[in-house]
């Protein structure tokens, strides 16, 4: 049981810092999926970190783990600079910004942390927020205070002549 447990924990901690993820492309359905990477001998995860769909790209939750660590950062504020540059760094996957968010949903498993949170996420985004639901939660996978997800669009470039 132990095994297992740990086993789970190491993929989500790759899954979450975001090492080198996989992209799949479904020819049929015009998606791209950025799946966590594979694990010697480990069973992967059943989730997508991210999925783009006609340029709106889906982010699955991330929480705050401490790479040096492989565990949920012991700071909440530690916490939630972890989790924003979780979130960052899947965009920046898939070739868009912060600033292509459009909505962000906060999962907190304690609503008094509510302003420490804030403090952390303005300094992610330049002028314009997101949409966002900031939802007090009972308890998160690994004992993490915040769980974060959103959605993204590409942006239409425009061309100049």
């Amino acid at each position: 049981m132990f095994a297992k447990a740990s086993a789970i924990i190491l993929i989500a901690f790759f899954a979450v810092v975001g090492f080198a993820a996989d992209t799949a492309y479904a020819a049929d359905t015009g998606r791209t999926y950025v799946a966590p990477p594979s694990t010697d001998g480990l069973a992967a995860l059943p989730f997508s970190s991210g999925v783009m769909v006609n340029g709106t790209y889906y982010i699955s939750g991330h929480i705050g783990i401490d790479p040096a660590t492989g565990k949920v950062a012991t700071n909440v504020e530690a916490e939630a600079r972890l989790v924003m540059d979780s979130v960052k760094h899947t965009l920046e996957r898939a070739g868009l910004r912060m600033d292509d968010l459009v909505s962000v949903t906060v999962y907190c498993a304690d609503l008094d942390l509510y302003e420490k949170f804030n403090a952390v996420y303005r300094t992610y985004f330049h002028e314009h927020y997101p949409a966002r639901a900031f939802i007090g939660i009972n308890k998160l996978v690994l004992g993490a205070h915040f769980e974060v997800a959103g959605v993204a669009v590409a942006p239409t470039r425009s061309h100049k002549l």
